[in-house]
């Protein structure tokens, strides 16, 4: 796969570039090593039969090779209460794909949903001081189009945080397209 465009968010670019130089150059590595794979036959209306990127595949060979250049899981465990209230939701948790000296990443081919709510996930570990930086990976939208419906893109995120501003997230974070090589 290749990069085909990067979003400093907060100085995440900058962050990842003067602190955290060699974790930087294994990003790009792993995604210059996934190869975006047409295994997936659609089943849906408007591209039966089709052919499409599996983001299954993809998600496996970034999980390969990320754990084995070190990066491991972070995960929060805690019991959930409420003011006023005397429920108490046991075993709750957060938690972040890949981690390695307090940077996080993240490889979302979901929905949108949950590539903002990646952006909540960095804002909470970096508020817990477990986190410097996040890294969101994510497909553009010519990527995107050649996938299952429901899987988002990058665009969409970039547009989004910047008419939130500096609100949301308060955590610098980088985030990087992928398309097709």
């Amino acid at each position: 796969m290749k990069v085909i465009y990067e979003y400093s968010h907060l100085g995440g670019s900058e962050i990842m570039q003067v602190r955290f130089p060699e974790i930087d150059k294994e990003v790009y590595e792993v995604i210059s090593l996934v190869k975006a794979n047409r295994s997936k036959e659609s089943k849906e209306k408007t591209k039966i039969g089709k052919m499409l990127y599996s983001p299954v595949d993809m998600n496996g060979q970034f999980k390969n090779a990320l754990t084995q250049r070190g990066f491991v899981e972070l995960r929060d465990t805690y019991t959930i209460t409420i003011p006023n209230s005397n429920a108490q939701i046991p075993n709750a948790y957060k938690q972040i794909d890949f981690t390695k000296n307090k940077v996080n990443i993240e490889v979302q081919f979901g929905k949108y949903a949950f590539m903002f709510y990646d952006m909540a996930k960095f804002q909470y570990f970096f508020n817990e001081n477990k986190a410097d930086v996040g890294v969101e990976i994510v497909p553009c939208h010519d990527l995107h189009s050649k996938m299952s419906s429901g899987v988002s893109y990058g665009e969409q995120l970039v547009y989004d945080i910047e008419r939130l501003k500096r609100h949301f997230p308060s955590v610098p974070v980088k985030v990087i397209l992928i398309d097709v090589d």
